[in-house]
């Protein structure tokens, strides 16, 4: 599904991403790996039982991308100039191996792009949901997307 221009949105515009990911120790080990981080409440088994969580932690930022990955489809694929920036990250609950991920966004502001006429900048809040209901990843992210023909 190709994402929106930004004269097509309205903020309070909400979708409910259809793509859902359930997340693969692989995922975990390769994203921890690829992206140098040595914590062992990622990678080793025995350190991550002994830790608060009792299992296996997954990479927060890994967390963090899939959150922006399920997004991309309905929101910016095919209309987006450039990322303009990600705020206020947070990850309010832990994300562990087998757990089923779905996301949702908003549109929490849109202006006009002052350099760039033919492009706006919508920004969205996307949130990332586990199988039980609560919210595992939430982020704002600021996309200059071109307007329509």
């Amino acid at each position: 599904m190709a994402g929106r221009f930004f004269d097509e949105w309205q903020v309070g515009d909400t979708l409910d991403h259809e793509i859902r990911r359930t997340v693969t120790e692989t995922d975990n080990l390769l994203f921890s790996t690829m992206t140098h981080n040595p914590q062992p409440l990622h990678l080793d088994v025995e350190a991550a039982k002994e830790s608060g969580f009792g299992q296996i932690l997954v990479n927060s930022t890994f967390t963090f991308s899939l959150l922006v990955g399920l997004s991309v489809g309905d929101t910016t694929l095919g209309t987006l100039v450039a990322n303009l920036g990600f705020d206020k990250v947070v990850t309010p609950k832990p994300v562990f191996i087998g757990d089923t991920l779905r996301a949702r966004s908003e549109v929490k502001e849109l202006r006009e792009s002052k350099s760039r006429p033919e492009a706006g900048i919508a920004t969205f809040i996307h949130e990332l949901v586990n199988q039980r209901d609560e919210v595992v990843c939430r982020c704002e992210r600021s996309a200059l997307l071109h307007k329509s023909a």
